[in-house]
């Protein structure tokens, strides 16, 4: 298992990254796409999920790329430990599935953003700036899929006469999508958390869906997680 040193004479301001993945070619690959931008710094690195929950917590990095297929704990389960002890870690999956299957899977276990490895290297840099700014990043591969899967049920249930969004409805399904808690974004609207309670049940009951995963997908047909 490797780690690489912090360099602590670095602008606080990089977008501190942990990287983890178990194939040392795919890491020293990152490592040096990462290592040309000017506003980031590799921190930490880990060859299987339960040394990336590890050095998470020793390290506290900004930004966790996470691979989804390693030893030990994988990287699906590696992101539901780490979503549960650091909520307001960013934690961006690579993996090789394209498959929207995969991806709900993904979205469940609480990744904030999806980049297929076979994409192209500024397609990952373009994930780890949106992810690090609090907002969520889809791989495009995977954005026509779960479109192609969703629009269509969306498209119904507004026929269905559920009536559309408030203002304030549609601002609170976004930030839920973007991966806030209810109490961050009570905090963030200055509303009470049985008030953010209430919009998102609203919200749900008018797009007829039941889940976080819904959220992200509904949020993903709206054009609200690319890049801005």
């Amino acid at each position: 298992m490797e780690v690489s040193g912090s360099d602590n004479t670095r602008p606080a301001d990089r977008i501190r990254i942990l990287i983890a993945e178990d194939h040392q070619t795919v890491r020293e690959g990152i490592k040096l796409l990462v290592n040309t931008q000017s506003d980031m710094q590799i921190v930490g690195e880990a060859d299987d999920g339960d040394r990336a929950i590890e050095l998470t917590s020793n390290l506290a990095p900004d930004v966790v790329v996470m691979d989804i297929s390693m030893p030990g704990s994988n990287g699906l389960k590696a992101t539901q430990v780490l979503r549960s002890r650091h909520p307001s870690l960013r934690i961006l999956t690579l993996t090789r599935h394209s498959d929207d299957g995969y991806l709900r899977q993904l979205i469940a276990a609480g990744a904030n953003g999806y980049v297929l490895k076979q994409s192209a290297p500024t397609e990952l840099l373009t994930a780890i700036r949106v992810v690090a700014r609090g907002d969520s990043f889809v791989d495009p591969a995977l954005t026509a899929k779960v479109m192609g899967g969703f629009a269509g049920r969306t498209a119904a249930v507004h026929e269905g006469g559920h009536g559309e969004l408030s203002a304030r409805e549609e601002e609170v399904i976004r930030l839920l999508a973007l991966g806030y808690s209810n109490k961050e974004i009570a905090a963030r609207l200055d509303l009470s958390v049985k008030t953010i309670e209430s919009h998102r049940a609203n919200a749900m009951r008018k797009l007829g869906i039941s889940s976080r995963i819904d959220i992200v997908q509904y949020a993903i047909t709206q054009g609200w997680m690319s890049d801005k």
